[in-house]
């Protein structure tokens, strides 16, 4: 991975994301199923400019979906980075 914008994709946000974040100083990100924990770290303190202390990822599969017929799509499959920051730093999302 080179380009940084490729990397993070998209920021989850759900009740257990915004817990994660008052309680613990981390972020929830969908992030690229190839990058690997520093690629993420470099990412986040680059584009968001804060100091990152450590990242967690787990893979997810797609789930299987049907709409209207009878055979079964699937969703895409895809990775969740979650992102300590330092202590002090935040970042707001929402």
């Amino acid at each position: 991975m080179k380009d940084l914008y490729q990397v993070i994709k998209n920021v989850r946000l759900s009740e257990k994301a915004a817990l994660l974040q008052e309680s613990n100083n981390e972020v929830v990100l969908e992030v690229d199923r190839r990058a690997n924990k520093l690629e993420i770290k470099q990412a986040v303190e680059e584009l968001f400019g804060k100091s990152v202390e450590a990242v967690r990822t787990a893979n997810y599969n797609g789930k299987l979906r049907r709409k209207r017929r009878a055979d079964a799509g699937r969703t895409a499959h895809w990775k969740k980075a979650v992102v300590r920051l330092k202590q002090g730093e935040s970042l707001d999302l929402i």
